[in-house]
């Protein structure tokens, strides 16, 4: 449970410090869909057919994401503003001493969620795009590595929050009316810099290129391989984490000002 931003104080944030983590986190997500497509899809893993032979109320997938959520809640893992829950309805309250996190975001930041979202783009979109067909029978442990990509996604997507901070900090009278206006498109094109979008890009296909090559001994030339296709990673990044990002920053600053 990474919390780089927890460690920073409000008037020590910053678009440099935001910067750092996110570029961090980069490599969180290329290395746990690494270990995602070790295994194959296992179709198995996400049956919630209440006519099959599981004793589960949902599918594997379900349970070990809400299994393991009530686990965190239980030391603390969603009093930081960084963490979200796939399954926020009667978590646990924490059982370890509070802890003081720095007052960086605007209280109203609590109530904006996407992982409803994210869980449907990933199990949807991403796994079918990277996990080859086929089942092996390692359905716990294919869980357990799909609530490792869910849980990077999370953290990165609504670290959105604390990047529409910075940018209303740094420039409030930009912002200031298009909140008033309560006027999405305003804001998605004050947040909107195709250039840094595909410079992000490029970096997260370099990333997956670099960490998911495939290492032989062979001398012969041969063509090199990937644990995970570095256009997808890209991919993902263009289509589904930047624009969720971009979604959750403007849902963010609509509250900014209430």
């Amino acid at each position: 449970m990474e919390n780089n931003i927890n460690k920073i104080s409000s008037d020590e944030l910053s678009l440099e410090s935001v910067r750092e983590s996110l570029i961090s986190q980069e490599d969180t997500i290329v290395f746990t869909l690494i270990e995602r497509a070790k295994f194959p899809f296992n179709s198995p893993t996400y049956d919630d057919d209440p006519s099959s032979s599981c004793v589960l109320s949902g599918s594997l997938v379900q349970f070990i994401v809400k299994e393991t959520e009530i686990l965190h809640a239980k030391v603390g893992r969603y009093t930081s503003p960084e963490e979200h829950p796939f399954f926020p309805d009667d978590l646990p309250p924490p059982l370890t001493p509070p802890h003081n996190y720095p007052q960086v975001l605007y209280p109203a930041a609590a109530s904006v969620n996407i992982n409803d979202t994210i869980w449907k783009m990933y199990f949807d979109k991403l796994l079918p795009l990277f996990a080859a067909d086929g089942d092996d029978g390692n359905y716990g442990s294919t869980a357990e590595c799909d609530l490792k990509c869910l849980q990077a996604l999370s953290r990165r997507i609504h670290y959105g929050k604390f990047v529409a901070e910075v940018k209303f900090r740094d420039a409030p009278e930009d912002y200031g009316p298009a909140i008033r206006a309560q006027d999405r498109d305003a804001l998605m094109k004050l947040l909107t810099f195709e250039s840094v979008e595909e410079m992000v890009k490029s970096r997260v296909e370099k990333k997956a290129m670099t960490f998911g090559q495939e290492v032989t001994l062979n001398d012969k030339e041969e063509k090199v391989k990937y644990k995970v296709d570095p256009a997808i990673v890209s991919r993902l990044y263009g289509e589904w984490v930047m624009p969720l990002t971009k979604f959750v920053q403007v849902e963010y600053l609509l509250r900014r000002l209430s």
